[in-house]
């Protein structure tokens, strides 16, 4: 059952064996808990998330599209939970951005846009340790605005395409683009700053 594919053992749960979600849980725990707690902010509520995501999961079971992926749309209801989390806890800040940052026509290729590999993040060789960047990392993503945050963490850390990101949040990909684009350009000046004060 372990080389079994996420969306196999998710049809063989929808058809009583309670095994494979135990299988899919232990699969995705690592990454999903790094996830939310990149996205919330904090081990105990990423781990209250976590729990309310695989309820959420037995609970729609049947609504699952078996022929698409099944990682996308479990870290997809990760955020949707993390999102109803942050603003029971008050937190959340949103931003709508309908429009193109650039302030063109919205056509702008995947490819000109920032990828976060360019950042000036320390090399292996700095005076930060692995343990400070992640300290830094995550200070940087609280100063964003939720809804930024969450494309971030669903393009970089998860490795969402637009289009998946586009089908799962339901919004227009022109959308996805240009928040991705603020959200790459918001983090890259906390980085900035967080450095700079780290450094002095």
């Amino acid at each position: 059952m372990e080389q079994s594919s996420d969306e196999v053992l998710f049809e063989n749960y929808r058809s009583g064996d309670r095994q494979a979600l135990r299988t899919l849980i232990e699969r995705h725990q690592q990454d999903l808990m790094r996830f939310l707690i990149r996205l919330v902010g904090e081990s105990a509520g990423a781990e209250d998330v976590f729990q309310e995501t695989f309820l959420q999961i037995h609970l729609s079971s049947d609504t699952f599209d078996p022929t698409r992926r099944f990682r996308p749309w479990l870290f997809t209801i990760a955020a949707n939970k993390a999102r109803d989390y942050l603003r029971r806890k008050g937190r959340r800040r949103m931003l709508e951005l309908s429009a193109p940052v650039d302030g063109g026509g919205g056509d702008e290729p995947a490819g000109a846009f920032v990828d976060l590999m360019e950042i000036d993040l320390p090399g292996p060789d700095a005076r930060l340790d692995s343990e400070e960047t992640s300290r830094l990392v995550q200070q940087a993503l609280d100063q964003l605005p939720a809804m930024l945050r969450e494309i971030l963490l669903l393009a970089y850390f998860q490795r969402l395409s637009y289009a998946q990101m586009h089908e799962e949040l339901e919004i227009p990909l022109g959308t996805v683009k240009s928040r991705l684009h603020a959200a790459v350009a918001a983090f890259a000046k906390k980085w900035d700053a967080l450095s700079r004060e780290t450094e002095h």
